[in-house]
């Protein structure tokens, strides 16, 4: 079963395929998602990265929680699930 990791405190000029790199020593990568200012398009510091099943991705969370990447030391987490946004009808 896949498992989405949340990865925060991230240098702004981190890419996916950096991201990919990094996380794909763990385990199979299925996705990527640098979250980005709607406006300016500029990362938020903060992505998503999805493995293909949940032993790699713990053992990335373990392994990469807390390491210094490109000068900042990175949060890993469980992605939460999204909240529901209520009707704005």
């Amino acid at each position: 079963m896949a498992k989405k990791l949340f990865i925060g405190n991230l240098d702004f000029t981190v890419t996916d395929e950096q991201l990919t790199s990094l996380f794909s020593v763990y385990g199979q990568v299925v996705s990527v998602n640098i979250v980005q200012d709607k406006f300016t398009h500029r990362s938020k510091g903060f992505a998503f990265v999805e493995f293909a099943n949940e032993e790699d991705a713990v053992k990335a969370m373990s392994e990469l929680d807390g390491t210094e990447q490109s000068g900042r030391n990175i949060n890993v987490k469980e992605a939460l699930p999204r909240p529901e946004r209520p009707d704005q009808g």
